[in-house]
């Protein structure tokens, strides 16, 4: 497996990828959410993660970088800096379904951290859901050495 940055030539396959990696995440969301809030919020989340990948993609304030192996793009990690704050962030982070559970975002993980390191940062935070759908996504921060703080977000449908 390789990491290396992102190049325009690549964002297909990181939508793609980010899509059948993300499927089992939204289903689990739309169970854990009140039905009416789910609908107004992720109307067809196949399309605004879409959107969201490609921005942050075109974000010259985010860096990304792939994974490959051999000509396959297998994942990738977008992260920023707030530098104000000496704050990295791991903005977003998707493995394809078939290359999950090798390690690959382990690695992706461990090749952000260094980054922040080197970019003088001294905290690097990274947000995700406490649904089951999210619990690798837990694993693979918790086992970099994150520690969660409880944070309650409630919604409703007006």
């Amino acid at each position: 497996m390789k990491i290396q940055p992102y190049e325009d030539s690549k964002l297909d396959a990181i939508v793609r990828l980010s899509l059948r990696a993300w499927e089992p995440v939204f289903d689990s969301i739309r169970k854990a959410m009140d039905p009416d809030v789910y609908r107004e919020q992720h109307p067809d989340w196949r399309v605004t993660q879409k959107d969201a990948v490609e921005s942050v993609c075109a974000d010259v304030e985010t860096r990304v970088w792939t994974a490959s192996e051999g000509s396959q793009t297998i994942g990738f990690v977008a992260v920023k800096l707030h530098s104000d704050e000496r704050l990295g962030e791991i903005y977003m982070i998707a493995v394809d379904p078939k290359s999950q559970r090798r390690g690959i975002a382990t690695a992706l993980t461990k090749h952000a951290l260094a980054w922040f390191k080197e970019s003088g940062m001294t905290t690097v935070m990274v947000d995700t859901g406490g649904d089951p759908g999210h619990a690798p996504a837990r694993r693979t921060y918790e086992s970099a050495g994150f520690r969660p703080f409880p944070i309650a977000r409630y919604f409703k449908k007006l």
